[in-house]
C-alpha cells in the first residue's frame, strides 16, 4: 500500500473548496452515504438487475426522507431494499401471467408451470404481502422517530394480542 503523496494531498484540498455539498438538508442526506451497512450490497441484487437503478431508488428515497441519524438511515435502507423486492415480485407476476413471452429461460414461463402445479402464485402474494409490510413498518418507525426529533409528541405504538384459536376468554391476561 503507497502513501498519499503531498502533491496528491494539495490536489485533493484544491478540488475541496470547488464543490460538495452546501445547505444544510443536503448534508444531512449525504453525510452517511460513507456508512458501509452491506443492506443494499448485492445480496438485494439478483445477477440479472441493475446495480444503478437500486442505487437511484436508494438515493430518491433518502432525499424525499431526509435521514438525519444512523438508525433513520437504517430505516430508509430498508425501505429501498423492500421496495426493490417488491418491484421484483411485480415483475415476476406480470411474467407469469404473460403468456405471449416465449424465452424458454423466462421466469414466468417457470413460475406459471409451479403455479398450475405448486400453489406458486399463493406463495408470491404472501411474499408481496410480507414485504409491504416490511416498508410500512420501517415507514411508520421513520415517522415515529422523525416526529419526535421534531419535538412532537408521539403515541406509542399499538400492538394488539389476537387470540384465533376459537377459544372463549375472559379479556384478561392470565
Amino acid at each position: 500500500m503507497t502513501d498519499t503523496s503531498q502533491k496528491q494531498i494539495a490536489a485533493n484540498r484544491e478540488n475541496s473548496k470547488r464543490g460538495g455539498v452546501k445547505t444544510v438538508k443536503g448534508k444531512a442526506i449525504t453525510r452517511y452515504n460513507a456508512v458501509k451497512h452491506g443492506l443494499l450490497s448485492q445480496e438485494v441484487l439478483l445477477e440479472d438487475e441493475n446495480a444503478a437503478e437500486l442505487d437511484t431508488l436508494g438515493k430518491k428515497l433518502r432525499a424525499e426522507m431526509s435521514p438525519t441519524s444512523a438508525l433513520e438511515l437504517m430505516l430508509v435502507d430498508r425501505i429501498t431494499a423492500n421496495t426493490w423486492r417488491l418491484r421484483r415480485v411485480m415483475q415476476i407476476e406480470r411474467e407469469m401471467m404473460d403468456n405471449k413471452r416465449e424465452a424458454a429461460e423466462n421466469l414466468g414461463k417457470v413460475m406459471r408451470y409451479d403455479f398450475i402445479n405448486y400453489d406458486t402464485y399463493g406463495k408470491l402474494i404472501r411474499y408481496e404481502t410480507s414485504i409491504e409490510r416490511g416498508i410500512y413498518k420501517a415507514l411508520h418507525e421513520l415517522q415515529r422517530l422523525q416526529a419526535a426529533r421534531n419535538g412532537e409528541k408521539v403515541p406509542l405504538p399499538i400492538a394488539l394480542d389476537i387470540d384465533v384459536s376459537g377459544e372463549k376468554s375472559d379479556g384478561f391476561v392470565s
